[in-house]
Order: structure tokens, then sequence, then C-alpha cells
């Protein structure tokens, strides 16, 4: 198949068309589906501007009447304990959804190339709340209340959108618009659609994520519905650098919260992540003595000398099951002819255990010099504690039940990566990740997801954010 590819843009110049909802849909009558650019003129007109065009896609068939009208009953399956399915108070929404998510559909892929357009690399402020500026106003469009929240790095969001019952616990969703890539990625690798895929920096982790999130508002909107429970959606601007500002507003909107949804990519096949392992940043610094190479040899200590052997050192005490090290970054010295006076590196550790963790973050802490002369000091960059797979999980089988009244097969598995999502899995709240983008190759040249499986994800988180959650936690957990 031919490719279309389009070049990179500014945070500028790269204003992006966003999801947003036609009006309330009462009747069976074919609907469009609006898509407009931040501050574009309201659904159902057309605004102005060359990088703020309405695009609009009608549906080429009467569309299935919302849950609010008189829809045909749609049987719900059972869930595997036999009760009533998830949606047996909602007659007619599987169908609603299913039909309408295939319409977004396209108009979410192009939002996610559009937001993989603007690049946001962790650290580059004015890029990052760029792009926080954007998705504010593309999530703001489907009934949001955003709320920016300053951060060292950038900007975080806090979202809300209020719910049918508001005396309900809130749901929470976290995701975040950082990314690994650095500015003028898009130089040499624009986004490319070809052979069914998107590819691009930060398609799949996560621009994709929060793409099919704002479909799913947009779509419940477009249906005349509210999600059921108020639910808030925290955007950090630091997640790939282990959130070391952003976590302190996860935290804040743990409390209260009945469930934790995570918008980072599902495993490869689509599942989710239903357990995740602790991740660590270590900063490894070494302090020598300059002297010149040639002359004064030995009256330098050399600090890349002593950092090589301490990773050496560092990988002999990184060996409980589960544990893993890489050296990321190392960085040293300053010329050939002298000795080198400074040098350090930045480690990535993640554990299967907590007690793994603390046992080897302690180790690192003890460790000391093996030359004279020299120092060695460790300092814990950011940290995310592990998040233990549950014996029962009673929100992934709500969430498997959802999925099969839509037509889908889902399960899930636990992941070796981290994200926000170990806070709260690590403390035993409902919590469950990779409701973004199916894809692959996160942090590789590869980075892409599936178009043909936008439509049932957009799907499905409608539907788990429009329906009743079921008792969450074990009698015996209160």
């Amino acid at each position: 198949m031919q490719s279309t590819t389009a070049q990179g843009a500014t945070p500028a110049a790269s204003a992006s068309a966003s999801v947003v909802t036609a009006s309330a849909v009462t009747t069976a009558e074919p609907t469009r589906t609006t898509v407009a650019a931040p501050g574009a003129a309201k659904p159902g007109t057309t605004g102005t501007g060359t990088a703020r065009t309405a695009l609009a896609t009608a549906t080429s068939s009467p569309a299935a009447a919302p849950p609010t009208a008189a829809a045909p009953h749609v049987s719900a399956v059972p869930d595997s304990e036999g009760q009533p399915g998830p949606t047996a108070a909602l007659p007619g929404l599987p169908q609603a959804l299913t039909t309408r998510a295939r319409t977004l559909a396209g108009a979410v892929r192009r939002r996610c190339a559009d937001l993989a357009r603007i690049e946001s690399p962790s650290g580059d402020v004015p890029r990052l709340d760029a792009l926080a500026e954007e998705l504010a106003a593309g999530f703001r469009a489907t009934g949001a209340t955003v709320q920016r929240e300053p951060g060292p790095a950038g900007d975080h969001l806090v979202l809300q959108w209020d719910g049918r019952d508001d005396t309900l616990p809130h749901l929470l969703v976290v995701g975040h618009h950082d990314t690994v890539w650095p500015a003028g990625t898009l130089t040499d690798w624009p986004v490319t659609e070809q052979d069914g895929t998107l590819s691009g920096p930060g398609v799949v982790d996560m621009k994709g994520g929060l793409a099919i999130l704002e479909g799913a508002f947009a779509l419940l909107a477009d249906l005349g519905q509210r999600p059921h429970r108020t639910v808030r959606l925290v955007v950090v601007s630091d997640e790939e650098v282990g959130s070391p500002d952003g976590r302190r507003l996860v935290e804040r909107q743990l409390r209260g919260a009945a469930a934790v949804l995570g918008l980072e990519p599902p495993h490869p096949d689509g599942r989710l992540k239903t357990a995740r392992r602790g991740s660590t940043r270590v900063r490894l610094t070494v302090t020598g003595r300059e002297a010149h190479a040639g002359n004064d040899a030995a009256q330098g200590v050399s600090a890349v000398d002593e950092l090589v052997d301490q990773l050496v050192a560092v990988r002999g005490l990184v060996s409980l099951p589960g544990t893993e090290l890489n050296a990321g970054r190392i960085s040293g010295g300053s010329r050939a002819n002298v000795v080198a006076g400074r040098a350090e590196a930045e480690l990535g550790l993640r554990f299967s255990t907590t007690e793994a963790q603390r046992r080897t973050l302690d180790d690192l802490a003890r460790l000391t010099a093996l030359r004279p002369g020299a120092r060695v000091r460790t300092e814990v960059l950011s940290s995310r504690p592990a998040w233990p797979e549950r014996s029962t999980n009673p929100l992934l089988r709500h969430v498997r039940s959802l999925a099969a009244v839509l037509g889908q097969q889902l399960d899930g598995g636990p992941a070796g990566g981290a994200g926000d999502t170990n806070l709260p899995g690590s403390r035993g709240l409902p919590t469950l990740d990779g409701f973004g983008a199916v894809g692959g190759g996160a942090h590789a040249r590869h980075e892409h997801i599936r178009i043909d499986q936008l439509a049932p994800r957009i799907a499905l988180l409608a539907a788990l954010l429009a329906v009743p959650l079921p008792r969450l936690r074990d009698r015996s957990e209160g």
C-alpha cells in the first residue's frame, strides 16, 4: 500500500483538530460528527483559519438510537458469576456505542496524528505547555472543566466531567503528555499511515490513549449520555522521567476514588495490564581529582575509572529474581589528556516486589569508593512502588463482561514497565492500565498503533464510563 506522510510542525503552528460532539441525539436521524480545532466555531458550523479547519464526517446510514430514546432492547450478557450483565440498566447501549465508535474512529485517528505532530519531550516546558493547551481545549469541548497545574517541567492538567450521580466516589483516569522523543525527531521520522498502522513519535505512548479518551467522551455526549459517576483525569508532564512532580497530583486525586484506569498502551495483543513492576531512577555520581594524564597521572584520581568499577559492583548487587538494571546514560571527563575529575551514570532499576526494591536501594545507598581520593554519591531521582498481581480482580471481571457485551474478547496480565498506576495499584485500589491504543514499539523507532483497534477501544472506554461499577472490593476488605 502507499503511505501518506505528514511533516512535523512546531507547536505554534500545529493547532490540531479536536474530537468534539454533535448536538445530543434524540432521534434515529443521521448525525454529523464534527472534528473542530480549539477555538473553532461551535459544533455544526465551520470555523476559519488554515490550522483550525472543521472537518465533518456524516454517517452513511441512520445512526443507532441512543439509550435515552426508544432503542431496541439488546440482551445483556451475564457476568462470570451469573449476574445480569453490566449494561442491563441501559438497553440498546452496546449497539449504539459500537456503531457510533466506528463513525468516530477516523476523527480519533486524525486527532492522534495531530497530537503526535506536537513534539513534547520530557523537560521541554514550552512544547509541553503548548500540547497541554491543545489537550485542554479538546477535552473542554467534550464537557470537561479544566485546571492547569504549574510544574517545574511543564504544566499538568486536572480535568473533571460531572456524572449522573454525583454522590458516588469518582472514577480516576491517569495519563501523560510527555514523550521520550527529543525535539526534531519528526524531521526524519514523520507521522505516517501505512498498512493499517499509524506510526510516529509518541503515537502509542501515549497520544493515542489521550485521543481515544477524548473520543469516548465525545461519543457519550453524541448519544446524550453522561458518565455514570464523576470522572477525573490527571495528565502529567513528567511521567517518562518517573513523575517526580506529577505524582503529587495523582496522589491527591486518589483520595476517595472508586477505581483507577490508566491510558498507557495495552499488551501488544490488546490485553489490559493488571500489575506492574516497581521502578526507580538513580543517579550515581563520582568525584575524582583532575591531573595531567601524561605528566602527573599519579596525582590524579580518575572519576571515569571509578564509575566503571562501581557499575560492575552495582551489577552484582542486582541479583534478586525479577530485578533488572539498565545503565541508561553515562557521562564524564573533559579531555583525553586530563584525568577525569567527575563522572556520572543514570540507572534504571525495575523490581517485581517491594522487598527487592527496598533491599537493592539500601545496598546502593551504602556504596563506597574503591580508590583513595574518590567520592561516590547515590541519589534517587524518582521511584514507583511495585504493583503486585491480585488473586481476584473484580474490576478486570467487570471490564471483561463489558467487552463481551460489545462483541470483544479481552483479558489482562502483568506488565514489565512502570507508570502512574503503580501508586494506586500498590495501595490495593481497584486499578487497571492499558486502556490506550493497541499497538507496539513504545520508546522505539517502530512505535505504532493499529487503526482497526481504535473503534473497539473507544466503545469500551465509553461503556466503562457510562455504566455503573460493581462492588470492587471483597467483603473481607470492607
